[in-house]
């Protein structure tokens, strides 16, 4: 059955093009500082926003009309399969990620989870092989079920804290065998609502006791991938342990995790903790934790989590700049953890939604790697930072003197502070987002 009926193969056509079922930017073979744009960017389709997100909200009922949903139970999670490759076929991509109860219902026990998982999973591994589609990353879902009102790994309740674990045991065998480059631990409720019945000190002991677990489990399956924490400061939880990428990296430095834990960073996540996308990118890239990307934006308007896909080519030129200095993403990806909204409904609007997702990266791409090329960031930080090249700075940087040198320094020395001039570089940025819609390097 073609769930995706009047919807060819999805072409590059050029910016040009008025087929609004047509990249305009996004050739996958275009080469762009040594490496394809298929290779930088590695663009995945999340299986939960894309074929299981059904449109309620707090305030309404199911929009979304899908043809796979004339099915229920398993039926529904075979016709769910049939149709993600279907759906990456038509997009051209080469990546996928999902959470375990995103591709097969939970059942009532643990022995009904594993065996419905077992089912999917040859179907997925067959379907895999066949389209020569990789496992950017599996997940499993501890915060849906109320058994996780309190946490999974950081739960008050060992019983909890031991069925999560028989979950990510599952998860990481299904990771083995379908050759995920990642597995990502997303703490959705791992934080807590008050401290006046919360022991802070025992939860984080204990989420990193899970994280050194799940390590010693990987090595024993053999499993080799990317171990990934994507960081959210709130929403489910009212205070959430892995707030950004600053708070994730002190905990696994603490915690003895650091040499064996990356970040997978969502743009939207980085807005809700206050800062912006390339601020995340840029710490994790300056500290060696850049694991790999959810691909979405956030409205600024609303204070949640929107998922919307990413539009705004700006953020996607800063983005691209941080991934590009970072020399690629390694094991990790793009991936469009994003929704349609809640007002298309159609199955055609998921494809509208990646191809405006997939031209905005490869429009930021374009434009940061000219960026690069002319050293534009590069040459004004360097002067910015002149005055550490020699003299009291070049001291300073190579610990040559003291509070007191500096003191005689400074008393026989005035300041002068150029301007910074942030007005003027914003104005070079815009050129060079501008520039690279005009032409594309093939």
């Amino acid at each position: 059955m073609a769930y995706f009926t009047g919807v060819e193969k999805i072409k590059y056509e050029g910016s040009d093009s008025r087929n609004p079922l047509a990249f305009k930017y996004y050739n996958a073979d275009e080469t762009i500082g040594g490496k394809s744009l298929r290779d930088w960017m590695k663009f995945s389709v999340a299986y939960w926003h894309t074929f299981t997100m059904d449109g309620s909200d707090p305030f309404g009922l199911p929009t979304m009309e899908r043809p796979w949903d004339q099915y229920a139970g398993m039926e529904q999670a075979r016709a769910r399969v049939e149709a993600n490759f279907e759906f990456i076929d038509k997009l051209g991509l080469d990546y996928f990620a999902f959470h375990d109860v995103d591709i097969a219902p939970e059942g009532n026990n643990l022995q009904e989870y594993s065996d419905n998982l077992d089912d999917i999973v040859a179907r997925l591994k067959k379907h895999m092989q066949a389209q020569n589609v990789s496992l950017l990353w599996n997940t499993s879902n501890m915060f849906h079920h109320p058994r996780f009102m309190f946490g999974a790994a950081t739960s008050n309740n060992a019983d909890v804290f031991a069925h999560a674990a028989a979950k990510v045991k599952k998860q990481l065998v299904i990771a083995k065998e379908l050759n995920a480059s990642n597995y990502v631990f997303w703490g959705g409720r791992e934080g807590y609502e008050s401290l006046l019945y919360t022991d802070t000190k025992l939860e984080l002991d204990n989420l990193a006791r899970f994280y050194h677990m799940a390590l010693d489990y990987a090595k024993e399956i053999g499993f080799d991938g990317q171990f990934l924490i994507e960081p959210k400061p709130k929403e489910p939880t009212k205070h959430q342990y892995d707030f950004d990428t600053a708070t994730t990296y002190a905990f696994l430095q603490n915690y003895d995790l650091a040499d064996h834990f990356k970040v997978n960073i969502e743009a939207n996540h980085a807005t809700l903790a206050g800062h912006t996308f390339e601020h995340e990118l840029r710490y994790a890239r300056e500290h060696g934790i850049l694991g790999s990307v959810d691909a979405n934006q956030g409205d600024m308007l609303l204070g949640w989590d929107t998922d919307e896909f990413p539009s705004d080519i700006y953020n996607a030129t800063l983005a691209m700049y941080e991934i590009l200095k970072n020399g690629g993403l390694e094991k990790g990806g793009l991936n469009f953890d994003a929704k349609v909204r809640r007002p298309s409904f159609e199955p055609i609007d998921l494809v509208h939604g990646h191809i405006v997702g997939m031209d905005t990266f490869a429009l930021g791409c374009r434009a940061a790697q000219r960026m690069i090329e002319d050293r534009v960031l590069e040459d004004i930080v360097e002067k910015r930072y002149e005055s550490y090249n020699s003299g009291i700075g070049q001291a300073i940087i190579e610990g040559k003197t003291s509070f007191r040198e500096l003191e005689a320094y400074a008393k026989e020395n005035t300041i002068k502070v150029e301007s910074g001039r942030q007005e003027m570089i914003k104005g070079i940025l815009n050129q060079y987002i501008l520039g690279a819609g005009v032409t594309a390097r093939v």
